[in-house]
Order: C-alpha cells, then sequence, then structure tokens
C-alpha cells in the first residue's frame, strides 16, 4: 500500500515495541501490505498542532500487537485481504478489525471505483471512509479527529443506551416483586408508600402484603429485614411470597410466623440475619383484629374523634430468626365501626430530629399523624404529610428502608 504524500513524516517500524505517545497528542495505527517495505503518508496534525504518531501494521497479527490503549484511530486499506482470505465477502477485513477493536475509531481507505463498497463499510461500523487518490494531510487530519470524536460519541450513547434498558429492567422487576394488594369485597381502603435506603434501589429489606382470604377476612403484614443489600432485599421478597403462600393456605398467628421463621433460616445468608414483622388479621365485620408482633413496632390506630394511639406491644415476640422455637402470642383487639391502622417498618421513626442525635421515635410519629388528621388529611394525602415531615426533620433524605401502609374502613 502507498499513500501519496504532502510531506515525509517519521514511522515506527513494525517489529519495534510501541511507545506511549505524549499525553496532547494522538496515535494512527495505519493496517495495509506495503511490498516495498515503507510508508509513505501525510503530514498529519491533531487539533492543537501537534504531530500525530502513526504505527504501520502489514497484517492483522501486526495489528493486533501494535494495538494498545494510546491508539485512538485505525487507518484500514481495504484492499488488505481477509484473515480468511473470503472472496465472497469483500468486508471481511473490516469485520476482523472491528471485532479486534471495538473501541477504537476505523477510518477505510479504499479507491474511488469502489465508493458503494465504502459507503458499506461505514454502515458495517467504520466512522468514515476516504478515497486514495483524493487523500492530503489536511484532509486525513480532519477525518481522524473527526473519526474519534464520533466514536467516542457512539461509545457514550451505547454506554447511556445500555444504563437506560438495565435500569428499565431492573424497575420493572423490583416493580414487580412489591405486592398488588388483594382486597376486592372487602370494604377496606388501601394506600401504601415505600422508599429504599439504597441509592438508586427501587427495593430494599423492607416487604408488605395485604390479602383477603375466601372467608372473608382481611390480612395484612409488614417487616423489616435487618440490613440494606441486594440479598436483604431479596429475602424479603421471599418472605412476603411466603407469608401470602401461607395465608391462603389457611395458617394464621403463631403457626404462620413459625413456618416463616423456618424460611428465614433456610434462606438467609447467615445466621445473623433476622427480620421483624407485624401480621393482622382483620374479621369479615371490620370490627375486630388480631395482632402478632415478631419484634417489629407496634401499629398507630386512629378513630374519629380521638387521638391517635399506639396498639399494646407488651405482648411482643421475637424477631423471626433470633430464637429457636419461640412463640408469637396473637393479641385481640376491638376496632370499632370506623377506623384507620397504620403500618410502618422502624425507618419511619428511627431519622433523626435536627441535627442532634435525638430519634423521632413513636411518640413523633404520633404527633406528626396527630397534627395530619386535625388538618383534614386522610389515606393517601396522610401518608405523604407524614413520609414528608419525617424526611424534613431529618434534614434529608433517610438512610433507612421506609415502608408505610393504611387500612381504611368507614
Amino acid at each position: 500500500m502507498s499513500l501519496p504524500a504532502t510531506g515525509q513524516l517519521e514511522v515506527e517500524a513494525t517489529e519495534a515495541r510501541p511507545t506511549a505517545p505524549p499525553d496532547n497528542g494522538l496515535t494512527l495505527l495505519v493496517i495495509g501490505e506495503d511490498p516495498a517495505g515503507s510508508f509513505t503518508v501525510p503530514e498529519l496534525l491533531d487539533a492543537e498542532g501537534n504531530r500525530v504518531r502513526i504505527r504501520t501494521a502489514r497484517n492483522l497479527t501486526e495489528a493486533e500487537r501494535l494495538l494498545t490503549d494510546d491508539v485512538q484511530c485505525i487507518l484500514l486499506d481495504l484492499a488488505l485481504p481477509g484473515p480468511d482470505k473470503k472472496a465472497e465477502d469483500e468486508l471481511d477485513v473490516l469485520h476482523a478489525v472491528l471485532r479486534l477493536a471495538p473501541t477504537h475509531a476505523v477510518l477505510v481507505l479504499t479507491a474511488v471505483e469502489d465508493g458503494e463498497r465504502a459507503a458499506e463499510a461505514v454502515r458495517v461500523g467504520a466512522q468514515d471512509f476516504l478515497f486514495r487518490d483524493e487523500l492530503d494531510g489536511r484532509l486525513l487530519s480532519r477525518a481522524i479527529r473527526y473519526a474519534v470524536e464520533r466514536k467516542r460519541s457512539d461509545l457514550a450513547q451505547r454506554q447511556l443506551t445500555e444504563s437506560r434498558l438495565r435500569a428499565q429492567e431492573n424497575a420493572r422487576l423490583e416493580r414487580g416483586l412489591l405486592p398488588t394488594p388483594l382486597l376486592q369485597g372487602s370494604g377496606l381502603r388501601f394506600a401504601a408508600r415505600y422508599r429504599p435506603g439504597r441509592s438508586r434501589a427501587l427495593l430494599g429489606g423492607d416487604f408488605y402484603d395485604t390479602v383477603r382470604t375466601p372467608d372473608g377476612t382481611v390480612h395484612a403484614m409488614i417487616g423489616d429485614v435487618c440490613g440494606h443489600g441486594p440479598d436483604e432485599a431479596a429475602l424479603g421478597v421471599e418472605l412476603r411470597i411466603a407469608w401470602r403462600a401461607l395465608t391462603f393456605a389457611g395458617l394464621c398467628g403463631d403457626q404462620l410466623l413459625g413456618t416463616l421463621q423456618q424460611v428465614l433460616e433456610n434462606e438467609r445468608a447467615d445466621d445473623e440475619i433476622f427480620a421483624t414483622l407485624c401480621t393482622v388479621d382483620i374479621a369479615p365485620d371490620g370490627r375486630r383484629a388480631g395482632v402478632c408482633l415478631a419484634g417489629h413496632p407496634a401499629p398507630l390506630a386512629l378513630r374519629p374523634g380521638l387521638a391517635p394511639r399506639l396498639l399494646p406491644a407488651d405482648d411482643n415476640g421475637p424477631a423471626l430468626g433470633l430464637l429457636p422455637g419461640a412463640r408469637w402470642p396473637r393479641r385481640e383487639i376491638e376496632l370499632g365501626g370506623s377506623w384507620s391502622l397504620m403500618m410502618y417498618t422502624d425507618g419511619l421513626i428511627e431519622g433523626r430530629v435536627g441535627k442532634g442525635v435525638q430519634r423521632l421515635g413513636q411518640e413523633g410519629m404520633v404527633e406528626i399523624v396527630a397534627r395530619g388528621l386535625a388538618a383534614g388529611l386522610r389515606g393517601e394525602e396522610l401518608l405523604d404529610n407524614t413520609v414528608t415531615e419525617v424526611r424534613a426533620l431529618n434534614g434529608g433524605e433517610l438512610t433507612d428502608d421506609l415502608a408505610v401502609l393504611l387500612l381504611d374502613r368507614g
């Protein structure tokens, strides 16, 4: 291969090991057969006026050796035979170079009469094409700079697209793992808010669910796996799904929690992992409920004309995974004809109050909810207001996972 010259540029011998170029220079790898034994190329300058360093390779074997990280662009002569000498694929050599250098800019060089093949080379993956008979230093310098910037842009766009696709797939997966309440025919209204503590995550170690069984009983659950990583989030999903299956199978109270503890013990990553849990089963008439607590904060009961109050927690059993053979007593409570029941994880009450070390606590949460009720907030608005005030008191986003659900009747 011979290129017309407007000036002679020093060329590294193909047998010499490449050296790193100056930080402010470009390096071009020229790939093409050279029967005469030397390359003649136009003098090339980058955007800052520095001369472009050139390496030459007579075949793909030499090119692979010379293709180091400091090479920004490849100039490929399409007259070079492909690695398999396949006559049926005129761009065989280009395909091989693109496989060899997927992150490098590639310019192809061909004759004027091969314009269609040059255009096809760009469609295949080259950044641009040049004709041998029209080549000069200024044109080649500009083409190299354009090819390098276009390749960078293409790679950045591809990475952005792949990142968006992964994020969309993860979002669909994580949203699919969040529960859909099954309350048809119950007469109850449902609202929930969920905020994972992990940055950019949609699912944390907190979990909740609500279903109505064929006998008309409404079952609600909320729980919290200790820790904030993806393993804890996965375990939370497993416990939620297990809870739903066991509930539909007729288990309740102590028997259900004991079985969930077995699930946790078999699925957790290490023996230090535990989970807190609160379950509520509401009678078909909606006036009574049974509550089981496994190391979890007690629900908050809201009734018209009365101040919000926490349900009793003196029969609270241990968190799941702490004590083999543990028991979880079920406490009966009277709800009345019109009520709301708020269940939550400790992410709602462990945020700070101001810049000190004081935590919000259950008392602070009750005060926030009471103010919301006094302002006439109910349902979704009450939950939004509560979470917003908790975050404001904390001085920003909460670091712990947070889940809150609200059931209303009447």
